[in-house]
């Protein structure tokens, strides 16, 4: 903690201050250039114009702002609520009508992309002409002919166009076309060529996002910050901000994505999936991270019309509606290298959720399934347990006997367990083929979006946060410590006092866990208490 503070106060990566001549010359927005480099050399390929990226002297200072002082245009839909810039008909605000920013918080929707430094998260898009052929960028100016729209009761679509118009006789509509019910944009820029030449140029797209400042989530809980890739060859791939310093994203990908994640939401820019594209990434002052693709460069006759089309999204992380939208986009739902157990879970615990109507309900009936699954396999371990812990006084007398001679008393401990037919290990085989699936559902139960301000009962109105009043943390620790007394002991007296600490250890980390992973927990804590309890009640009885 102490060298991120001096980092931030005195380190080589200190934000910049604009000076006021600066911010006299320059607009306090300032996005980044595209980078399109098909070559390590940074060199462009034939007919397009090399574009740099902007000074450091031009980025505000963590007090302004990376909004323009060209005119807004305000959209609302049925899921949105955007801002788009007129300067390059840039996104720099979207709102997601359906998800409050907090609890009960009627007014205030949750504002997933922003211009405003230090959390600048913003997408832009814009053309790149050929030499001596001019083509609006992200910062080119547009003309609208109102700046606010609105879907209309009984229209299933809302389309408006931004105008540009160049000296040479190019003109270029871009398009936004949103419809009801989804989260998908279509994007269009529409080039007609009045030049008298050919017109030879290429699309790009890109999100630009500064490295997060607090994103609001427990740091007792890991969730992924950073941006992502899809293509047919490597399938989901993150790129994180630590990758996009250490090395530069250049890939020829045939359809594919990229996007910007973060705890439940997802922001992507989506090509057609039969073009291919170049995939890049770029680090500009001010920790602000680029990930972009570019189209092929077309060449279009004088007189002729071109468009170019991709999908914008920005939105929460629903599976069914991402994997409709785009190939591999409920990939972005995280859930590691399980993801083909923790799917399956999930779709079940949403079967049940869909039946109970109660989010914390349905944890509680699926960790009562899976438990009931692995009943036997549980069983056997069980007993395997409750018959080393009959074991007990004789291990103690054994110790006593031998007292600091490990290797005669390991011998006389594995002769006793082969006179008396116990596995040692019995009890933990049949715990590790459950482990990867209690993981998985641990995981459904940290990237679920549903479970997002999903309220239970009583006290508890959000499974997605802590428990206001550490009830069910307190509770988790109780029946890990009844767990521990219904356990062998460890002959080892330093190893017992470890084992005897991890209930207060681990009721200290979950106090900060979302509820519903808590909940869980003590579900299935419970039901393994009930169940190695009663097994090691006949075997004591027998």
């Amino acid at each position: 903690m102490l060298w991120q503070a001096w980092n931030q106060d005195y380190g080589e990566n200190q934000q910049p201050v604009a000076g006021a001549d600066t911010v006299k010359t320059a607009p306090s927005y300032t996005p980044s250039m595209p980078v399109p480099a098909a070559k390590a050399s940074g060199e462009i390929p034939q007919a397009t114009p090399t574009v740099g990226t902007v000074s450091s002297a031009a980025v505000p200072s963590m007090t302004e702002t990376a909004a323009s002082s060209s005119a807004k245009v305000n959209v609302k839909t049925d899921l949105y609520t955007m801002e788009i810039d007129t300067r390059g008909g840039n996104i720099l605000k979207v709102f997601l009508n359906d998800f409050p920013e907090a609890l009960g918080d009627t007014e205030n929707k949750l504002q997933l992309m922003t211009p405003i430094f230090p959390d600048v998260y913003i997408g832009q898009s814009g053309l790149i002409g050929g030499e001596q052929i001019s083509a609006p960028t992200h910062e080119a100016i547009y003309q609208t002919e109102k700046n606010s729209y609105q879907i209309s009761d009984g229209d299933d679509t809302l389309q408006f166009d931004l105008a540009w118009s160049g000296e040479d006789g190019i003109k270029v509509t871009k398009r936004f076309i949103y419809t009801r019910g989804s989260y998908l944009v279509t994007v269009q820029h529409i080039v007609e060529n009045g030049s008298g030449k050919p017109w030879v140029g290429r699309e790009y797209r890109q999100l630009m996002r500064s490295e997060p400042t607090d994103d609001g989530e427990s740091k007792f809980v890991y969730t992924y910050t950073g941006g992502a890739i899809y293509s047919e060859e490597e399938k989901y791939e993150k790129i994180s901000f630590g990758d996009m310093e250490d090395k530069k994203l250049a890939r020829d990908v045939k359809g594919g994505w990229i996007a910007m994640l973060q705890h439940y939401f997802v922001g992507a820019w989506i090509p057609p999936v039969e073009e291919t594209d170049h995939f890049y990434s770029n680090v500009l002052s001010g920790k602000r991270y680029v990930l972009g693709a570019y189209t092929p460069s077309i060449q279009l006759e004088s007189g002729a019309t071109h468009t170019f089309s991709t999908g914008f999204v920005a939105g929460p992380k629903l599976q069914e509606e991402l994997a409709e939208i785009a190939t591999g986009l409920d990939l972005s739902v995280d859930y590691g290298w399980l993801t083909v157990l923790a799917q399956p879970i999930f779709w079940l615990l949403k079967k049940i959720q869909s039946v109970v109507t109660n989010w914390g309900l349905s944890i509680i009936l699926l960790t009562m399934m899976i438990k009931a699954v692995f009943f036997k396999l549980s069983e056997t371990s069980y007993r395997s347990m409750a018959n080393m812990r009959k074991m007990t006084p004789r291990i103690q007398a054994l110790k006593d006997r031998y007292g600091d001679d490990k290797q005669r008393m390991n011998q006389a401990m594995m002769e006793l367990y082969k006179k008396e037919k116990i596995n040692p290990l019995g009890g933990c085989l049949p715990i590790v083929v459950q482990i990867p699936v209690f993981i998985a559902l641990y995981w459904v139960l940290l990237e679920s979006v549903e479970l997002r301000q999903a309220p239970f009962i009583l006290w508890i109105h959000d499974l997605s946060t802590k428990d206001p009043y550490f009830v069910l943390p307190v509770i988790m620790g109780v029946s890990m410590f009844i767990q521990q007394k219904l356990n062998p002991a460890p002959p080892d007296p330093m190893q017992a006092k470890i084992m005897m600490s991890l209930p207060f250890v681990f009721t200290i980390f979950f106090a900060f866990f979302p509820s519903g992973l808590v909940l869980y927990w003590v579900v299935n804590n419970t039901l393994s208490i009930a169940q190695q309890w009663y097994i090691t009640r006949q075997i004591e009885a027998a």
